[in-house]
């Protein structure tokens, strides 16, 4: 499953545990199920899992049990491979980022799963691996408030970048605030880990492969079409591929630091937010001064093929 465009969703029902409304609905061994579609940690292709799932405290979250199989299940692999999955409960279908709840909020969350379906507890004595907790939370950045409808390309172009902005903001304020809570803890208690959480890691994970996720279309799509229309401005959009192929650079040392679950380099994943966020933002706006203007008349979504001739009575 690709990153979905940003916008797709824009009331907060995308992201919320919907309530129970008529239409698909799913039930097994008395437990209600949703459809989680997750992008293969290998092949890179789309799978669908039936899962019971459970909503406490405002959070909606399925666990990866496996029966109480010893290893965990192929779909949270996936999940940690590619953090945004998509979700179809009852009539709604909406994109989410799957986190694994941590420390004690993981604790909480089993310990209501476990009393809501108390075959999750049996599930955990029969293996010795915590059974871990997946909350489906927003996939949006806080604050993320759709522009409406759009009616342009240029109009397309600046939503998708408005989003990344977002997005960056968003890891990056969580990447900060968390070093600081470590910086400034002082007396009696246990301070933050000292590597960054898994909240973090995922949703940074989720912006490096939208991000990727954008830049290929361009190079393959955007950048030809636009360029074939416009010969003298051969050069800008080599430059713009160069700024891709250096924001590339810096993303690539991102994922490479997000390999594993545990961040245990938090500094350097700061440092790399920052670089980030200074080639991100100066390439963005660089490509806004000039794509903008060139399709501001260019309708948005594109038009269908034409159909057939209507035949002649």
């Amino acid at each position: 499953m690709t990153p979905s465009a940003p916008g797709a969703c824009n009331e907060q029902r995308c992201w919320r545990a919907p309530p129970r409304a008529p239409g698909r609905h799913h039930r097994a061994h008395g437990a209600d199920l949703l459809l989680l579609t997750t992008t293969g940690a290998r092949s890179g292709t789309p799978h669908t899992t039936p899962l019971g799932y459970v909503r406490h405290d405002g959070a909606l979250s399925v666990i990866a049990s496996g029966l109480g199989s010893p290893h965990h299940p192929d779909w949270y692999h996936n999940l940690l491979a590619h953090p945004q999955v998509r979700v179809e409960l009852g009539a709604d279908t909406f994109e989410a980022l799957a986190v694994p709840a941590e420390g004690a909020r993981r604790e909480a969350l089993f310990a209501h799963a476990v009393k809501a379906e108390p075959g999750y507890g049996d599930h955990q004595a029969r293996t010795a691996r915590t059974l871990p907790v997946v909350v489906l939370g927003p996939a949006e950045p806080d604050g993320w408030r759709s522009p409406g409808e759009v009616r342009t390309l240029a109009g397309k172009l600046l939503e998708v970048h408005t989003w990344l902005r977002a997005q960056l903001r968003h890891v990056s304020a969580e990447t900060e605030a968390h070093l600081a809570a470590r910086a400034a803890h002082t007396g009696p208690g246990e301070p933050p880990a000292p590597g960054l959480g898994l909240q973090i890691r995922q949703r940074c994970l989720a912006f490096c492969q939208s991000l990727e996720f954008h830049h290929t279309g361009e190079d393959a799509h955007l950048f030809p079409g636009t360029g074939a229309h416009h010969p003298h401005l051969a050069d800008t959009f080599e430059r713009l591929r160069e700024e891709h192929r250096t924001v590339a650079r810096i993303q690539s040392e991102l994922v490479d630091l997000l390999g594993r679950v545990a961040i245990a380099e938090p500094e350097r994943l700061r440092a790399g937010l920052r670089r980030m966020t200074e080639e991100l933002t100066a390439h963005l706006d660089h490509e806004e001064r000039t794509l903008l203007p060139l399709l501001e008349e260019v309708p948005w979504p594109p038009a269908g093929p034409a159909g057939p001739p209507a035949g002649r009575g």
